[in-house]
């Protein structure tokens, strides 16, 4: 009778709870929004012919995501939901947010629809509890510079972002929010001229970014990922 009280006692206190609905691992992936054809239309390349170039770049990397996801993963796609509104209303006279939820629903991963510079790092910091679900994979489509993400331009104003999130605000990301061995991209422009060395220095993760330009303009074939300028290259 003591031996079996002690192997109760045993698989009682001993033997982890997992709960069902937990994950170990979170899997992100950014889509900064369109610009708008009123404040593109007069220059000599304009942005954006397509509203949907940072939806397909996210689409392609969900697709890829969820084929090698284990159990443990946990798969979320950020969308700057403003521009997709916006764009939809005043050029597409459609709603981009239906779309952007059936690419959710068929790679059943979890949608969140941020507003603000604001909402982006409450979720990247608070938005699971991070003491025991860690960011694995970072990934950001959309347009960018050599010193931030934009997820807003040329959408609300002319070449210029009311939403953003600059090398100077990194700080504002807690470090210990990413697994030890992380996977953090930016497909955008320019980023690994000065903002990727920013990153690794306030979170002591490294961020592949580009030298250079890259290009969203071949989106609709398969497989596809953004490309980079023929003289560019990706750094850390």
């Amino acid at each position: 009778m003591r031996s079996l009280w002690f192997l109760i006692f045993s698989l009682l206190v001993l033997t982890p709870i997992a709960s069902a609905t937990s994950f170990q691992r979170e899997e992100i992936v950014i889509s900064g929004g369109p610009s708008l054809i009123e404040w593109e239309q007069y220059k000599p390349i304009p942005h954006d012919h397509w509203w949907a170039n940072f939806v397909r770049g996210a689409r392609v990397r969900l697709a890829e995501l969820r084929e090698q996801a284990t159990p443990q993963d946990e798969i979320t796609w950020m969308v700057y939901q403003p521009a997709y509104a916006r764009r939809g209303q005043r050029q597409e006279k459609q709603d981009l947010l239906a779309n952007i939820k059936s690419v959710r629903d068929k790679y059943k991963v979890h949608l969140v629809f941020f507003n603000s510079q604001k909402e982006f790092l409450n979720y990247l910091n608070a938005g699971r509890p991070r003491d025991r679900e860690k960011i694995a994979d970072l990934e950001y489509f959309g347009h960018s510079n050599r010193a931030c993400f934009m997820f807003d331009y040329s959408n609300q104003i002319d070449t210029g972002s009311k939403a953003w999130l600059h090398e100077t605000e990194l700080t504002q990301i807690n470090p210990s929010i990413f697994t030890r061995d992380a996977f953090i991209k930016s497909w955008g422009c320019h980023t690994g001229e000065s903002m990727s060395g920013l990153w690794r220095k306030a979170t002591g993760h490294p961020m592949i970014g580009a030298i250079g330009p890259t290009n969203y303009a071949d989106s609709d074939a398969p497989g596809w990922h953004p490309t980079l300028a023929p003289n560019g290259r990706w750094t850390q």
